[in-house]
């Protein structure tokens, strides 16, 4: 995995917010805490298109587009992918 480096301008309250979280959570670096973060909302946009997902199979009249298998399927390549 390549890495590359970011600069963030914050506010003194963010800085001293992101201090806290550093030492109250026990990260290692600004970087580790913001990396989580990051992580933390790929994790929540995948799950908000899942729950799309599922609604419209739901809301759809067609029984075929509610297959438990192939939902199931994609569930554990999501998983993988991660």
């Amino acid at each position: 995995m390549s890495v590359t480096t970011m600069n963030v301008s914050l506010p003194e309250s963010m800085k001293a917010f992101v201090d806290e979280r550093l030492v109250g959570d026990g990260y290692g670096s600004a970087s580790e805490y913001v990396r989580d973060l990051i992580r933390s909302d790929q994790k929540r946009i995948e799950q908000e298109k899942l729950e799309k997902l599922l609604l419209e199979r739901l809301e759809s009249k067609n029984v075929k587009n509610w297959d438990v298998e192939e939902l199931r399927s994609e569930l554990m390549r999501r998983k993988k992918k991660k």
